[in-house]
């Protein structure tokens, strides 16, 4: 069993802290793309919805009522950061190439000769500069998708906690 982290006592700081630190990872990759010049690949950009969904979530969870209907909120935000995590485990798979991504993710072509030129050129030209099958940064032998793994599953863990905790608070105490 996992020890109970240490949330604050306040149950609006939870959906808080969940808002900032999703700010804060999806900053970082817009930071990187605006600023380090990092052009981010499709799996890239998919690794960032569940951040927005955080986001929407956490914000619809500071107006809910504090027990149970704030818990459902947290509880979707913890899921929303587990399939994050798995996208980014995907894209490592893929960065690593333990297994292939989606066709617009590698860029790969068929020069078989079965395409007329218009078709050739169309693949081409949607053919994305950043591919997702390339490590463009890393740091200690760990992609941008590996940190963002660790980061999901870390944000999903304690989500999941808060939601726990809201719900335990919102039942009635036994003698009280």
């Amino acid at each position: 069993m996992i020890p109970a982290l240490a949330i604050p006592a306040k149950s609006l700081n939870r959906p808080l802290l969940i808002l900032a630190a999703s700010v804060a990872v999806l900053g970082a990759a817009l930071a990187f793309q605006y600023w380090g010049g990092l052009a981010p690949c499709e799996l890239c950009l998919y690794q960032r919805y569940p951040y927005g969904a955080t986001i929407a979530l956490s914000l619809v969870a500071l107006v809910l009522p504090e027990g149970r209907p704030r818990a459902y909120a947290l509880l979707a935000c913890g899921l929303a950061f587990a399939i994050g995590c798995g996208i980014a485990i995907f894209h490592v798979g893929v960065e690593h190439h333990w297994w292939q991504g989606t066709a617009a993710c590698t860029g790969s072509i068929d020069l078989s000769g079965t395409m007329s030129l218009q078709e050739l050129e169309q693949r081409i030209m949607s053919t994305p500069v950043a591919r997702c099958d390339r490590i463009a940064w890393s740091l200690f032998g760990v992609s941008m998708a590996g940190y963002n793994a660790l980061v999901s599953f870390a944000l999903s863990v304690f989500a999941l906690d808060c939601a726990r905790h809201e719900r335990d608070e919102a039942r009635p105490r036994a003698g009280a």
